[in-house]
């Protein structure tokens, strides 16, 4: 896994609109990557509705929240559509697949996906937070928002 401080490995994917995400083109603000397992779970889905309902208090902390899943695109439209997702990009890490997830370190080969995360990249492409939960426990996007708040 990834250690605090090292520099986040770049990489490019396709969101829901098939739309390239450049992890690099992102420089000058925070990016937090939420891994999630698997579109169409409901710990998963309310992962992602958290992330949207909290966007714009994301986005005053200078803060791009993005969800990952190894899904293909094609799914995550379908499901974006369905959790009505308006702002928040999921980006699939479909194929190669796990490659992200794998570069981050936190990719779970017997299951074939990712372990559920949450990762902050600084301003500068440098890891300064890294937590992984246990896969069916919801991460608390507070304890993401008030370290966002003491690391302005």
């Amino acid at each position: 896994m990834l250690q605090i401080g090292s520099l986040a490995p770049d990489f490019g994917l396709k969101d829901q609109d098939g739309k390239l995400v450049q992890l690099s083109q992102l420089k000058g603000k925070k990016v937090l990557l939420s891994f999630h397992p698997l579109a169409w779970t409901s710990v998963c889905a309310n992962q992602m509705i958290s992330l949207e309902q909290a966007y714009a208090q994301l986005e005053e902390l200078g803060t791009i929240p993005l969800g990952l899943s190894v899904d293909p695109v094609p799914s995550k439209k379908a499901w974006a559509d369905a959790l009505k997702l308006v702002k928040l990009r999921i980006l699939s890490d479909f194929w190669p697949h796990g490659e992200v997830a794998k570069s981050y370190g936190i990719f779970r080969e017997k299951d074939g996906f990712s372990e559920r995360a949450n990762i902050v990249i600084d301003e500068n492409g440098k890891v300064v937070f890294v937590k992984v939960y246990p896969i069916k426990e919801l991460p608390d996007l507070q304890e993401i928002v008030s370290f966002l708040k003491n690391h302005r």
